[in-house]
């Protein structure tokens, strides 16, 4: 359904529980499966009201209710199949428990002025709320939001709080789309921590799973065909985009993006897998979707984005609807992270067997993919499409996310693998580039914790499955013994940040190393330029070393990266004027043993260097502008 016409609907025709200006509260389901239904309102006293059945499967009911009135839908009207409400607005008791009626203007939002950032502008911090703080909850988070502002952060990113079982997820077992985890602190909790970020002129960007939806508590198919056996995903079924009755699904995922722009403020949306989203219909859910959005976001007068997460390497993820594409503004690049995390750790299994070599950092670095339709032995066929010529813009590059850690069987973080002066090595190669970066909690200050694979499941038979699953997802690797108990609260705990080491040497240093990178990339044109053709980057594999160059009309930055163990003695071209050092990673300002490299390099055509081990040095030719 077109944005203008769901926006431009009365409010009666939103899918859920509506409560309208008159008192009056209108509930509309989708059960085409049922052949009656009625409302059963929990409240004292209890009532079952038969629903008005109206085209295409839909019922309909208004009444007068109370404003915090719990109910269920009677699918049948004969009391046997109770269901809450699958585009519930507030689960109190949890996925099993009855909905809860929320007027939305409850809530005052002071954020009438904000407009939102363009997409180039956006540095990414990926956060787990449940983890984020020892409360767990979105309003703990609001004291952090200014430090963060201050780290150089741009957009708060929040894995998934859709409803899901139990206290303890990584979000992406969520069962009901429409509802803000009750343990985080509800719809009401979110909503404060959204206009607090508006207010540091911070974005929120929200994880959202439209490919699958979990196990436990997932009543869906009690309802309609949500679900398909046509197709399969990883997680189980998939869902329905483009069967019989998938107009209805597909109205049913729309409305849920657009409640998260309107209802919620939400920025940026960050689709979970969509490589994992099967639909061979002439017009696809995502591209559909991403005109709705963008229509909402002209409607709204708000910067408004849709991001992919996508496996395939594909490029029409991000090419416009006229080029076949899919509209989205951006996509997170899997490469990147792969090709930056074999090199340092040399690690080769699983996927990594496809890593390892520093030209492919290189090839990512100034083209996007690094697998642009080269054999993967990993997939055993070739893989991906090519992506050179595509703005930096478009990726979202990362060395350490919440999948990347938390799928290691212990969950390690980079900090774990590696040494410190290698993990500045990491944060430069990713905050240098022309990409959008993300830094995931805690990554700034090189946190100890690990970050775990968790569940609070209640099925005995589920829980001993997700044991099992875990165990046979890690026969790619060499990791041995059995990963931690995702059931166990432990493994929850173990997970929780640790934020009195940012005043903690060597931490306090690390934190402020990326600050001041994220403060080079802001000021210093070359790296506000994320136009690719304005990029050039040298490999040495034996070396395990890069040289990178970047310029703008009237300015040229280079960096020399070693990422080995070994110093790098290289003949470097350096054209131009006289290079000055903005920073070095092994200065003793950021704990480093310090180093050999000069603050000044003479241009010369073969300039010899001496790179020391796991170190980037960043220089600039024109020292007409100060950083």
């Amino acid at each position: 359904m077109r944005c203008d016409v769901l926006m431009a609907e009365t409010l009666g025709d939103i899918l859920g529980a509506t409560p309208l200006s008159t008192g009056e509260c209108h509930f509309l389901v989708w059960a085409p499966h049922a052949d009656s239904v009625k409302l059963r309102i929990l409240d004292m006293p209890c009532r079952s009201i038969p629903m008005e059945r109206l085209p295409r499967g839909y019922f309909k009911l208004v009444i007068k209710a109370q404003a915090s009135c719990r109910y269920l839908y009677d699918l049948g009207g004969n009391g046997e199949k109770m269901r809450p409400d699958p585009a519930s607005r507030f689960q109190p008791d949890g996925v099993h428990g009855p909905s809860q009626l929320r007027r939305q203007n409850g809530f005052r939002w002071t954020d009438a002025g904000w407009r939102g950032l363009p997409i180039r502008e956006i540095v990414f911090y990926e956060v787990h709320v449940g983890t984020f703080t020892p409360e767990g909850t979105f309003e703990a988070m609001i004291p952090r939001l200014r430090e963060l502002k201050d780290l150089g952060v741009t957009a708060i990113e929040l894995m998934p709080v859709a409803q899901f079982p139990g206290t303890r997820n990584w979000g992406y077992d969520g069962v009901f789309p429409f509802c803000v985890q009750n343990s985080y602190g509800g719809p009401s909790g979110l909503k404060r921590l959204v206009d607090a970020c508006h207010k540091e002129n911070l974005c929120v960007a929200l994880d959202v799973v439209y490919n699958h939806l979990g196990p436990e508590g997932n009543y869906l198919a009690d309802f309609g065909p949500y679900f398909t056996d046509r197709y399969r995903t990883p997680w189980g079924q998939a869902v329905n985009f483009d069967g019989e009755w998938s107009d209805e699904v597909r109205r049913f995922f729309t409305e849920n993006a657009l409640c998260w722009i309107r209802d919620f403020h939400i920025d940026i949306l960050r689709l979970d897998a969509v490589h994992a989203i099967v639909d061979n219909s002439a017009k696809p859910f995502v591209r559909e979707l991403n005109l709705v959005v963008q229509a909402a976001a002209v409607s709204l007068n708000r910067e408004i984005h849709l991001v992919a997460e996508c496996d395939r390497n594909d490029i029409r993820t991000v090419q416009p609807a006229e080029r076949g594409g899919y509209s989205f503004a951006a996509q997170w690049n899997d490469d990147f992270h792969h090709a930056v995390h074999a090199v340092l750790t040399n690690e080769t299994d699983g996927y990594y067997q496809d890593f390892g070599r520093v030209s492919q950092i290189a090839k990512s670095w100034t083209s996007g993919y690094a697998y642009q339709g080269e054999y993967s032995k990993y997939r055993l066929r070739s893989h991906g499409s090519e992506s050179k010529g595509v703005g930096g813009e478009r990726f979202v590059v990362f060395t350490q996310n919440h999948d990347q850690i938390g799928n290691r069987m212990n969950g390690e973080r980079l900090c774990h693998l590696v040494d410190f002066e290698a993990t500045k090595v990491a944060a430069g190669v990713m905050l240098l580039s022309p990409f959008l970066p993300l830094i995931f909690m805690g990554e700034e200050y090189g946190e100890t914790s690990p970050f775990q694979y968790f569940v609070s499941h209640q099925d005995p038979n589920l829980i001993e499955a997700v044991r099992h699953g875990r165990k046979n997802e890690f026969k790619a690797f060499i990791w041995k013994h059995d990963p931690p108990d995702p059931q166990d609260e432990a493994t929850f705990l173990r997970s929780q940040l640790h934020w009195r080491l940012q005043q903690e040497e060597p931490h306090k240093r690390l934190r402020e190393f990326y600050k001041e990178l994220l403060r080079i990339r802001k000021r210093l044109p070359p790296l506000t330029n994320t136009d690719m053709s304005f990029i050039e980057a040298t490999p040495f594999d034996n070396e395990k070393a890069l040289l990178l160059r970047r310029w703008s009309d009237d300015e040229q930055l280079f960096a020399c990266f070693n990422f080995g163990k070994n110093p790098a003695d290289l003949s470097l071209p350096l054209p131009h004027d006289v290079w000055k050092k903005v920073l070095n990673s092994r200065d003793h300002r950021w704990a480093g043993p310090g180093s050999s490299l000069p603050d000044c390099l003479p241009s010369a055509e073969n300039q010899s260097v001496s790179i020391e081990p796991f170190s980037f040095a960043l220089y600039r030719s024109d020292d007409r502008g100060k950083t």
